[in-house]
């Protein structure tokens, strides 16, 4: 389990534009294997530029980036 957000607008990691990220033991890293969009829209009141997230993750960190096999968002409650 991870928190998962729009890495600029959230993690105020450095890039550009609106890209997905997760944030494993206080550590950011931008995600390769899905897309900020591939989840909704990221500008909605509850898309990943306005809310932290909770997803279910599997991949692995290579060259400080999250490489994802698999990435599910917990719905809200």
């Amino acid at each position: 389990m991870v928190e998962a957000a729009c890495g600029q607008c959230q993690f105020g990691m450095k890039g550009n534009g609106c890209d997905l990220a997760v944030r494993i033991d206080g550590n950011a890293y931008f995600v390769d294997g899905t897309s900020i969009d591939s989840h909704g829209d990221a500008h909605a009141n509850d898309g990943f530029c306005a809310k932290i997230r909770k997803a279910e993750v599997l991949g692995k960190i290579v060259e400080n980036r999250y490489k994802v096999t698999s990435f599910k968002l917990v719905p809200i409650k």
